[in-house]
């Protein structure tokens, strides 16, 4: 029990964590933090199993990081006001042609960042778009200017 308790407690400090990073930091991950993520998955798996080596400790550890993750998606998608509180409402980065800004660092979203994933869908400049929002799940969707 002391195993699921920790992975109860590890699992959501990594969600804290994740969510500490920025949304667009978790929608396209690069190299480098891909390789952070793994160790730090390594790394607290050494807290959560401590001692206990043996396999039923390990699948006790990944049954509550799954069934903490169903639980999220379930309670998501379930209630749309508790989707807002974990997830965090979509967020607007560009309106009318102009960054906000503030936002934008908020997100640690740089204007570079924007004007790529702008170029991907279609718009050559910043000016050309009506309003760009910050999805939950860390994409950028992009609406033309009319």
């Amino acid at each position: 029990m002391d195993i699921v308790l920790r992975a109860g407690i590890a699992f959501i400090l990594l969600w804290l964590l994740t969510k500490a990073t920025g949304r667009a930091t978790l929608g396209e991950l690069s190299s480098f933090d891909l390789l952070i993520f793994i160790t730090m998955g390594d790394l607290i798996q050494q807290g959560i199993t401590g001692e206990d080596r043996t396999l039923t400790g390990g699948l006790m550890a990944v049954a509550t990081f799954a069934i903490l993750a169903v639980l999220f998606n379930f309670v998501v998608t379930r209630w749309p006001k508790a989707s807002r509180a974990i997830e965090g409402p979509p967020i607007i980065l560009v309106a009318d042609g102009k960054a906000r800004t503030n936002a934008m660092r908020h997100q640690r979203v740089s204007v570079t960042e924007i004007l790529s994933a702008a170029r991907q869908s279609g718009f050559e400049r910043l000016e050309d778009i009506r309003l760009a929002v910050l999805e939950q799940d860390g994409k950028i969707s992009f609406f033309a200017r009319e």
